[in-house]
């Protein structure tokens, strides 16, 4: 089977998974997030810890959102487990359970716990503390060229809000070894820069009062729709209690 190209391949849609694919994408990275479904998170009964959510937030929801808002920035999502990740002269191939195989320059694991895609990788160190874990320096690199970890596979605190920031960490920090001209992610209002003389930074634009409002506009009517209604998926528990 011939295998499709991505420039990243992100393995898990979790929150750390998606941030990554967030910055990722909308900083004009080809990125593929293959997500076998089963994020922890949806197990959460209500989420209370999240900033922005003063009362808390429906977890399967910000799951949602979060996707959403990756597929928004331009990331593709296929829901499959992923069995093997291999090194090639040109980056990695990814392969899952359903027989795809996907070449890409760059992968970031996000999957928890769950390590073993990469047990054939030279270089990869694996941390055994009850649970396993990837080695990874203070910006998610492992010992692989390529090759990033994020979230609670890079032994972060299991807080949701710890994990989301370190996907979007080890986003950013895949696009400064890409070389991607990346200052920093900020809408400016019009003329902040430019009135001063200065050029307007990689990753930024300026925007004026009329596509600020329709913005807002936007972002207040996406936020009616989506929180208009409860979420429709049943609360999880934990594997050991499910009843078929």
């Amino acid at each position: 089977m011939k295998a499709e190209r991505h420039d990243t391949t992100i393995i898990g849609g979790g929150v750390a998974g998606l941030s990554a694919a967030t910055f990722t994408a909308r900083h004009g990275l080809d990125t593929l997030v293959v997500d076998s479904g089963d994020s922890i998170l949806r197990r959460n009964a209500h989420l209370e810890n999240f900033p922005g959510f003063p009362a808390g937030v429906n977890a399967r929801r910000l799951l949602d959102l979060l996707g959403e808002q990756a597929e928004a920035a331009g990331a593709t999502r296929h829901e499959a487990t992923v069995t093997e990740v291999t090194r090639t002269d040109e980056g990695f191939v990814v392969e899952t359970d359903e027989d795809d195989r996907y070449r890409t320059e760059y992968v970031v694991a996000a999957t928890k716990n769950e390590v073993g895609y990469l047990g054939d990788i030279d270089g990869v160190g694996v941390i055994e503390r009850g649970k396993a874990f990837v080695d990874v320096d203070e910006r998610g690199r492992t010992g692989v060229e390529g090759l990033y970890a994020a979230g609670r596979l890079a032994e972060k605190p299991h807080q949701a809000i710890v994990c989301a920031g370190h996907g979007a960490e080890v986003g950013a920090t895949l696009l400064e070894d890409d070389d991607r001209p990346f200052y920093h992610d900020w809408v400016a209002p019009e003329g902040y820069f430019t009135d001063r003389g200065r050029d307007l930074p990689p990753g930024c634009e300026e925007i004026d009062d009329e596509e600020r409002e329709r913005r807002e506009d936007a972002s207040l009517e996406a936020v009616r729709d989506r929180f208009a209604e409860p979420h429709p998926d049943e609360q999880e528990t934990h594997p050991s209690l499910r009843r078929d």
